[in-house]
């Protein structure tokens, strides 16, 4: 994989590179799952809309946050406190954690740890897939 980087080598990436890789892939993995369900492509997008806002991503922070190594931890932390533009639809806060949130997704797919990606999104999808109806 091209884009495949050692997990050391991940983790020094600027945060907002992996926030941006991880931004791209976690609105690839709401769209696929969203596809899934064959729903009208409008629906689909209100769906993919509500899921991947800086308010739920702030609220996948929390989620995620007890079920992380110390690694994937502190990209999480070092995510959110990094300094970058604040969103229109979302508070201070909100918007630092969804900067965090998708640093971690950015930096477990560049890191090739699709599996350790996929687990800690599961545990998102039981509660949010209902927010898509």
């Amino acid at each position: 994989m091209l884009w495949k980087y050692p997990q050391e080598e991940a983790a020094r990436l600027p945060s907002l590179a992996l926030a941006y890789v991880g931004d791209a892939v976690f609105e690839l993995f709401i769209r696929c799952r969203l596809a899934a369900e064959e729903v009208k492509v409008k629906r689909m997008h209100r769906g993919a809309i509500n899921l991947v806002s800086a308010r739920a991503m702030a609220e996948y922070y929390k989620k995620l946050e007890p079920h992380l190594s110390t690694m994937e931890n502190e990209v999480l932390h070092r995510g959110r406190n990094v300094k970058s533009r604040r969103s229109k639809s979302a508070g201070v806060s909100q918007y630092h954690m969804s900067t965090g949130f998708e640093a971690l997704v950015g930096y477990l797919f560049l890191s090739g740890q699709e599996e350790r990606l996929a687990y800690l999104l599961s545990l998102l999808i039981g509660e949010e897939n209902g927010s898509t109806e």
